[in-house]
């Protein structure tokens, strides 16, 4: 039958079953886009010593793990419908604000009225849950629609005295009892946080002495028993122990790299030194973050104060940067810079040492509040979207017995943590910084900021030898599809390589330049301002290795390669295990390599993530936000987008989170006729409410036959006289453009992570003269799995993989798809059999072996349900 027949007989089904089509009761066996159920956890009795830990940096033995099983049962998947009957949810934002807050408002109303709870706002902070009256208002599903792409906080923000005070508090303990409300989510920095600790402590005796004034009844007082907190960390500072990341970090960030990048230009055409401080008064980690980004020439901040003799180490490294053939320096200075006996080194004081040593042309730029603003980042979106959801749970779970939790980020896992203890920790960076003890604030900062740290250091400070005499040579290539970042990987490999002494050449053109002798040697100044150039500028090509192995091994002999760095997608991976299989016939392919995953379609087996593939969400969100303004101002009209991935969903299901989306086709999830008629049955009902749009995603690849034309003309037959309906293919665009700062440091770690391995596997394998690798070990593919990067054998690999649609079998990221569903008010269905367990945060301390990603003061830790970012 030809399609054309296909999708005719199709339309006359749907046609004919118009209006009788209703959403489908599936069992728990089955799985659609308008029913999806979560895995359900139990508790194992293994542990992570049992697992394959070695290069997991936040692995400790004797942390519980849990395994997921699919057994559920029927009355478990509808706890959470009726979880929240009967209570009261307020939900207010404190402090500074943070892009992402309005995510986690949106979740949290959601997901409230979800469970049968009535959410509240709490408007401006903790001084509207003072003052109470029209700054406590009920929230209603479609009182948070268009909230997710906004900056800021849309309900406000304060700092208020009058809660510092007891009376304060004992007028918001007024309020809320009025209300009948009895569980808080306050999102805010560790201030904020605090004082909704201290508000529960008191709240029996705030209860008795509103009572004793007459102010409330014993009734009210006794529904009103006890008060339950849960923390949500916004602060784009990233200054709270406990989580990877805090809310609005990410979209610091951006608003960072795009100021950077544009001073970049201006810079390099008059050969300036740019001085630009950044916030972080009390913790580096946007300096941090932002110079290994950009590939600044030095980076100060407060938890690392340069030595005694900075003046001069500083202007040798602008000088010989100068040398190289560069025509610019970069300095990142953090608002809290200090040297080592607590003097302030300010921005200024900078630039008029460069000028005056140097004679460079300096200016300074202080980035200020331009941090604070703008839209959210599709990781910060979605942390949001993910810690309000967890949020809300923890809250109704909760027991007078449960104490103040944060709901924090560990890898791409949630956790729930003691609030104070988080604060506690939090404080004693700041007491260490105080009292000089900068490698303790360094230690209690946690792995991932001392890997970063570590990582800026060779980069920017160590000097390459001159001499090569005993080294190794290394070759780097891009391979597949190009994906931003995989310049920045490049970058990091080959000045890595350099600094430990090896000779590093680059391959151009893939695999195919391999076989033709495409290939020359790399040196310092080669791979300069690469890092936030999108792109492949190596080239890459899809050719695979298997037609060419003797032109390969002839040019792994003439140019005398010992290892084998390889950046690229799926073709990365399977061009990996050719040359596994090629061994047994040319020795010469028996060298060490290491794939580094960077696609946009997020789909190598063995890694969460790619490089690349965070740039192409935010071009996807980017594009929605504009789409939807303009559904938003036409009114009935609903957009179908096609975004890429191949046959993996990554792309739609992550972008149909960040962007608000009322469904996202995939291919992972298979979807029927019936499914297509029930999204199509929503968006009618959608159009009654205020909300007066619709966005739908589509995976390239999720269906043959239900084709994005398809589906526009059948949203278009079924919607006439109700809404229109639009089509946009999004294409190439989601390959291009400057890589974003998490695909920068993530592809700069990984290279740095991978030449480190590389050069201790060449060692290992070097025997009677000549390098000879034929180890399973010895081709890998380097992964973030979870809280770890980790190098896995590809060959172990095979057999996690479906080669036919070159997607791994199993994909962390299918579990988030319930919470799609749920923020876009579908009937479904989502387990809380497990109740999470609060654990104690553990401060072990352990020197950083090599650059890699997570934090270390994460002890035991209950693993959540949900994920990512």
């Amino acid at each position: 039958m030809h399609k054309e027949e296909f999708h005719l007989k199709l339309f006359m089904c749907v046609i004919q079953s118009r209006r009788l089509v209703r959403t489908p009761q599936r069992t728990a066996g089955e799985a659609s886009t308008s029913s999806v159920l979560v895995p359900k956890l139990r508790p194992r009795t293994d542990t992570l010593k049992d697992l394959d830990t070695e290069d997991d940096p936040d692995t400790m033995e004797g942390i519980p793990i849990f395994k997921n099983e699919w057994i559920m049962t029927h009355e478990e998947h509808h706890a959470a419908r009726t979880l929240g009957i009967g209570k009261a949810i307020a939900v207010l934002t404190s402090g500074g604000d943070a892009q992402g807050m309005n995510a986690a408002v949106r979740a949290v109303v959601r997901v409230g009225i979800f469970t049968g709870a009535r959410v509240f706002f709490v408007h401006e902070g903790y001084q509207g849950l003072v003052d109470g009256g029209d700054h406590i208002r009920e929230a209603t599903w479609e009182s948070v629609s268009m909230m997710l792409q906004l900056g800021g906080t849309v309900i406000g923000s304060a700092r208020c005295k009058d809660f510092r005070e007891r009376e304060g508090r004992l007028r918001a303990a007024h309020n809320l009892v009025k209300l009948g409300i009895t569980n808080l989510c306050v999102i805010g920095g560790d201030g904020s946080l605090t004082g909704a600790d201290t508000f529960r402590s008191e709240w029996s005796d705030l209860l008795n002495d509103l009572q004793k004034a007459g102010k409330i009844t014993a009734e009210e007082a006794t529904k009103s028993s006890f008060l339950n907190i849960v923390g949500l960390v916004g602060s784009i500072d990233n200054d709270f122990c406990g989580t990877d990341m805090t809310i609005g970090t990410d979209s610091a960030l951006h608003r960072i790299m795009e100021i950077v990048d544009a001073i970049t230009t201006t810079a390099q055409s008059h050969q300036r030194t740019f001085v630009l401080e950044v916030m972080g008064r009390h913790c580096g980690y946007l300096a941090l973050v932002t110079s290994l980004s950009c590939g600044a020439d030095w980076v100060f901040i407060p938890e690392c104060p340069p030595d005694d003799d900075w003046e001069e180490h500083l202007c040798r490294r602008l000088s010989e940067t100068r040398t190289r053939g560069s025509r610019l320096n970069i300095i990142i200075v953090a608002e809290g810079a200090i040297d080592r006996h607590g003097k302030p080194i300010t921005s200024e004081s900078i630039k008029d040492l460069v000028v005056k040593r140097l004679g460079y042309d300096t200016r300074v730029t202080v980035l200020g509040h331009v941090q604070r603003g703008g839209t959210p980042s599709a990781f910060d979106r979605i942390l949001g979207s993910r810690m309000g959801v967890e949020a809300v749970m923890a809250l109704l779970e909760g027991t007078p017995d449960t104490p103040a939790c944060v709901v924090s980020l560990s890898g791409n896992q949630a956790v729930r943590l003691p609030l104070m203890e988080c604060v506690q920790v939090t404080k004693d960076v700041t007491k260490a910084m105080d009292e000089k003890k900068f490698d303790e604030a360094l230690k209690l900062r946690g792995r991932s900021f001392m890997n970063n740290w570590e990582v800026y250091k060779l980069l920017a400070h160590v000097r390459p030898p001159v001499s090569k005499s005993g080294s190794f040579t290394v070759a780097v290539m891009n391979v597949g599809a190009p994906a931003a970042g995989m310049n920045a990987a490049v970058r990091s490999t080959v000045r890595i390589g350099l600094i430990q002494g090896n000779r590093v050449l680059v391959v151009h053109d893939g695999f195919e330049g391999l076989a033709k002798g495409q290939i020359e040697e790399a040196g310092w100044s080669y791979v300069g301002g690469w890092t936030g150039q999108g792109g492949s500028k190596l080239g890459t090509k899809r050719t695979l290795p298997k037609k060419s192995f003797e032109q390969i091994s002839a040019n792994i002999t003439k140019f005398s390669i010992q290892g084998l760095v390889i950046i690229g997608g799926f073709e990365a991976y399977t061009g990996g295990l050719e040359l596994m299989e090629g061994r047994k016939q040319f020795d010469e392919l028996c060298i060490p390599f290491v794939v580094i995953p960077a696609t946009v379609s997020n789909n190598v087996p063995g890694s969460d993530f790619s490089v690349g593939a965070d740039t192409a969400l935010n071009t996807i969100c980017t594009t929605c936000d504009r789409i939807k303004q303009s559904a938003a101002g036409t009114k009935r009209r609903v957009f179908i987008i096609e975004t890429m991935g191949g046959y993996c969903g990554y792309l739609a299901t992550m972008a149909g989170l960040a962007a608000g989306a009322d469904a996202a086709y995939i291919f992972e999830e298979p979807f029927t006729i019936r499914d297509l008629q029930a999204n199509v049955d929503h968006l009618v009902q959608k159009m009654k409410t205020t909300v007066k749009r619709g966005l739908v995603l589509r995976n390239e690849k999720c269906n043959e036959n239900y084709t994005t034309d398809f589906i526009f003309n059948l949203y278009s037959e079924e919607g006439k006289g109700i809404f229109d309906s639009r089509k946009n293919v999004l294409g190439h665009m989601q390959q291009g453009g400057s890589p974003t700062p998490f695909d920068r440091n993530f592809a700069t770690k990984m290279g740095a992570k991978a030449m480190n391995w590389m050069s201790g596997k060449i060692k290992e394998s070097y025997r009677n003269g000549r390098i000879f690798a034929n180890t399973p070990d010895s081709g890998c593919v380097l992964g973030m799995r979870k809280r770890a990067l980790v190098f896995q054998p590809v060959a172990e690999l095979k057999e996690q993989t479906d080669f036919e649609h070159r997607i791994p079998k199993e994909q962390w990221w299918l579990k988030l798809r319930p919470i799609l569903k749920i923020l876009a008010k579908y009937e479904i269905d989502l387990d809380t059999s497990e109740h999470a367990h609060l654990e104690h945060i553990s401060r072990k301390r352990r020197k950083p072996d090599s650059p890699v990603s997570g934090r270390t003061f994460i002890g035991n830790v209950y693993v959540l349900k949900y994920w990512k970012i």
